[in-house]
């Protein structure tokens, strides 16, 4: 099986699918990351530490390639969606993934919400496009964080066993402490260490497992 990841930024692909990717790993599936932004010059200029960072979590996690778009962070929404799309379009053409995981599409980070709607588009099921399971993830510190309204709420229906995955992806995460700003906050902050293992029990408990991760299935073919 080929999966397909695409993160606004990086370290998203740790806090939302990292149990997951590194499960898809172990069972022999390949797995591509696609980072949009290069997240970090809305604070700073280290772009290639954030790299290295996010390449050092992504060999743990046991993912093959990792895909630097490089688009300017926290400023998707200033560009045209076209640009935003094809970054992702291009993975999907190459690697032609059978599953596709992006961010939930009401999250208050304004990124994830224009990652998820370019990958929307790229993944459009017509023509000789591959993605046969497209789901949504639930990012810390940006999908809790959204207003109560109706349609606004991440509401998972797909869960995955990560009991045996969770120590990975907090040993994902620890790379990202050795960024010029460290991306890991004390807790409670929903990106801690603690808050992180919380999360897949919470998640665990809601299905019967001692850990997991929740996705919101948005389409599927049988």
């Amino acid at each position: 099986m080929k999966v397909l990841v695409v993160a606004a930024h990086p370290d998203d692909e740790t806090l939302g699918v990292g149990g997951t990717i590194a499960r898809h790993s172990e069972q022999g599936d390949e797995v591509w990351t696609c980072i949009l932004t290069e997240g970090v010059t809305s604070r700073h200029q280290y772009v290639e530490l954030q790299k290295e960072c996010a390449s050092q979590a992504c060999q743990i996690l046991g993912v093959q390639k990792v895909v630097f778009c490089g688009l300017p962070d926290q400023r998707l929404d200033a560009l045209s969606l076209l640009d935003v799309i094809r970054p992702i379009e291009s993975c999907v053409e190459e690697f032609k993934p059978d599953v596709v995981y992006t961010h939930f599409k009401e999250d208050v980070n304004q990124d994830h919400r224009l990652a998820f709607q370019a990958t929307m588009v790229a993944t459009r099921p017509f023509g000789d496009n591959t993605v046969r399971r497209l789901l949504c993830y639930e990012t810390p510190s940006s999908t809790e964080w959204v207003a109560p309204f109706t349609g606004s709420v991440f509401a998972p229906n797909v869960f995955v066993d990560i009991s045996a995955t969770l120590s990975k992806k907090i040993r994902a995460m620890q790379m990202y402490a050795n960024a010029y700003v460290n991306e890991v906050r004390p807790y409670p902050h929903p990106r801690s260490y603690e808050a992180i293992e919380i999360y897949a029990k919470r998640y665990g408990v809601v299905i019967g497992l001692q850990a997991a991760e929740a996705f919101m299935l948005v389409r599927e073919l049988l």
